[in-house]
């Protein structure tokens, strides 16, 4: 069963972390070239903007899957695991509560006024630093679910 678990685990981590990723790594350059353009076309980013946000949701299943692969170990108290479980959580609250409410605005603000899009630049600009720290936490938990540092399971 722990093998199905750990699949199940890894394939949603890859099928819909790592896209959330990409989309929401992307969304920042083209958003900067949207509102400095007079007549910008808005439909790629909100496509980015809607798989950032439809993926982020199909992302709850990876820590499911991995806290019932970590019972089926019995490794839920390591400290690896509580340090990855921390990030995650980390990972999760910068998407929900910084990324895709920083998306949201900028794509309110492509198709408005000069000055209002003038507003906006700053935060798409942050918006480049706030999805590198959101990408960095999940590199962090995927070196510590491969390395597993003072993990007695094997390596």
């Amino acid at each position: 069963m722990n093998k199905f678990l750990l699949s199940v685990h890894v394939l949603a981590a890859i099928i819909f972390i790592g896209p959330v990723t990409v989309a929401a790594s992307m969304f920042p350059p083209l958003a900067r070239r949207a509102l400095a353009a007079e007549h910008a076309e808005n439909g790629v980013l909100q496509v980015l903007h809607r798989i950032s946000r439809g993926y982020a949701i199909g992302g709850l299943t990876v820590p499911v899957f991995g806290i019932a692969v970590a019972a089926g170990l019995g490794v839920l108290t390591d400290y690896w695991l509580i340090v990855s479980m921390a990030l995650t959580a980390i990972a999760a609250g910068v998407l929900a509560f910084a990324v895709l409410p920083a998306q949201s605005r900028v794509l309110a603000g492509v198709g408005a006024t000069p000055e209002v899009r003038e507003q906006l630049m700053p935060q798409a600009k942050a918006l480049s630093m706030t999805t590198g720290v959101f990408a960095l936490l999940w590199a962090v938990v995927v070196v510590l679910m491969v390395v597993r540092p003072g993990s007695t399971t094997g390596v």
